[in-house]
């Protein structure tokens, strides 16, 4: 679905600071503030005419897709640093080394090579390159002549005495309930057969080996697991070595010996089951190739009065794919035009509706355009990991994330529902401004795509609160259509409805939350 992003030693910070000085009043002069007097439906259009000319803007090809580490990237920082400039704020980073551009070094590790050898009592005993498949998470791992250890479908670690020194060999998590539990996408089995693989990992295994007995294949996991994996340079590197054989493969190593994969399959699923030692052993190797990517996150900020008394935090995500098709395709751009431009425009006419204010508020407003979403949530992570203010100090914090999805008047989801402290003033804002809530939890099965996941793993309150997710239908065919392909550009009748309904409501939400006196945190 994507490309690596291409690799950069640039420091973009530099051009980016000059440009955040530049005068923009012609850019910006078709932006009028809203009017005090204006009918709900008029200011909604007219947020929605200037939502429209910032997506038009972000999503455009001269941008090429927003992709980390890229012109695009400069682009895209400077449009976002202006607009915040010419609205009055002053830079969120409190770092006076970096003003408004805080730097995010990141690693992108591809899958090299990968070597696997197998014996049987000191003689090799020979499978093909295409049935085995080795990975590692660190730049090289290798482990010589070790014996192997068949643990079954790998359901429970054995005692690190027995696998200390072995290579575990388990089966694919190929279970009636694994796959009722991916068919109704609880836990991808992707995910079950690597959770197994980390347990047994961290049980003392030097390797671990699954065969793939069920339906995946060496070519679906190869495919999956072969694209570049992204991490942040601060982030130790693994050096974990897990491999994949095909049943086939597995059945040619045990020819000649004394038990037959048709045997372990069936001891695998016997209750007594007990994991024994196979008369193979194994050296294996998989090493990684390592660019680095030097990208940035964007901060502003609203001073309040009173900035003891905590901050709130309003994020959207500014990256996206960059050049993600290939010949003989007419457009090779993921634009990105719902996946996040609409987010990035949402939020620029939330802080212009918030600048400037007659009377100070009392919290500090922090505005923060994250990089690197689409990687992994890798430049809110970077956030929580280097922030401006100390994390506790947030007392909210709202995420923007794909809001061109649903018409006026859809009820607002909540990503993040009884997860936070923030479900009660989200409620008393809703039935002040006279939005409808909606009541479901469905919204919550997204909570681990957006960037409020990242924060709430530091312990930050954070929630996404959208009209988008007000109708799951309508998100779900976005989501089986357009997402993360070229097809999400700007489409004539985009719908804007609902987003411009929730700058209004965000603005009230943000106003609420940055007066000490409507908004009490927990714990005072």
């Amino acid at each position: 679905m994507s490309r690596p992003p291409r690799a950069t030693g640039r420091d973009l910070a530099g051009p980016l600071r000059a440009g955040v000085g530049l005068a923009v009043a012609a850019a910006l002069a078709w932006i009028a503030p809203q009017q005090a007097n204006a009918r709900p439906n008029r200011a909604e259009q007219q947020i929605a005419q200037q939502m429209l000319s910032h997506i038009n803007v972000l999503a455009s090809d001269d941008f090429a897709g927003r992709e980390p580490g890229t012109d695009g990237e400069g682009k895209t920082l400077r449009y976002i640093g202006q607009q915040l400039f010419q609205m009055g704020m002053v830079s969120g980073t409190n770092d006076p080394g970096h003003p408004w551009f805080a730097p995010v070094t990141l690693v992108a590790r591809e899958p090299a090579a990968s070597v696997a050898q197998f014996a049987r009592r000191g003689r090799p005993v020979a499978v093909g390159d295409d049935d085995v498949l080795m990975l590692t998470s660190g730049r090289r791992s290798l482990v010589q002549k070790a014996p192997l250890y068949f643990v079954g479908r790998g359901g429970s670690v054995p005692p690190r005495a027995e696998l200390a020194g072995r290579v575990a060999v388990m089966l694919d998590a190929d279970t009636p309930a694994a796959r009722a539990a991916a068919a109704t996408g609880d836990v991808p089995r992707d995910r079950q057969s690597s959770t197994r693989q980390n347990a047994l990992l961290a049980g003392g295994a030097l390797a671990v080996i699954t065969v793939l007995d069920g339906d995946r294949t060496l070519a679906s996991v190869a495919g999956r697991r072969k694209r570049s994996g992204y991490a942040l340079a601060s982030q130790a590197l693994g050096g974990d070595l897990e491999g994949f054989i095909t049943r086939v493969g597995m059945a040619r190593l045990l020819a000649g010996g004394p038990v037959s994969l048709d045997q372990l399959e069936a001891e695998a699923d016997r209750p007594d089951f007990v994991p024994r030692v196979l008369d193979l052993s194994a050296s294996l190797e998989a090493t990684t190739r390592e660019t680095t990517i030097r990208t940035h996150n964007l901060i502003g900020k609203i001073p309040g009065r009173h900035p003891e008394a905590g901050a709130v935090l309003l994020l959207a995500h500014w990256d996206h794919f960059g050049i993600c098709g290939a010949p003989p395709a007419e457009h090779l751009v993921c634009n990105g035009a719902v996946d996040n431009a609409s987010g990035v425009a949402a939020m620029l006419e939330i802080a212009r509706r918030l600048a400037r204010p007659a009377v100070p508020y009392d919290r500090d407003i922090y505005i923060l355009a994250t990089t690197a979403e689409e990687l992994g949530l890798l430049g809110a992570e970077a956030f929580a990991e280097k922030p401006p203010i100390p994390l506790s100090n947030i007392v909210a914090a709202l995420n923007v994330d794909s809001v061109a999805i649903a018409p006026a008047d859809t009820p607002l989801g909540i990503v993040g529902k009884g997860m936070t402290p923030l479900d009660a003033a989200i409620a008393a804002v809703a039935r002040q401004q006279k939005r409808k809530l909606s009541e479901s939890t469905a919204p919550n099965q997204y909570i681990r795509r957006q960037d409020g996941w990242a924060l709430i793993n530091h312990d930050v309150p954070a929630v996404m609160v959208t009209s988008a997710y007000g109708n799951i239908a309508l998100l779900e065919t976005f989501f089986d259509t357009d997402y993360h392909r070229p097809q999400d550009v700007v489409k004539p009748g985009i719908e804007l409805g609902g987003a411009a309904q929730d700058v209004l409501f965000h603005v009230a939400l943000i106003q609420y939350f940055a007066d000490m006196r409507r908004y009490v945190r927990p714990g005072g």
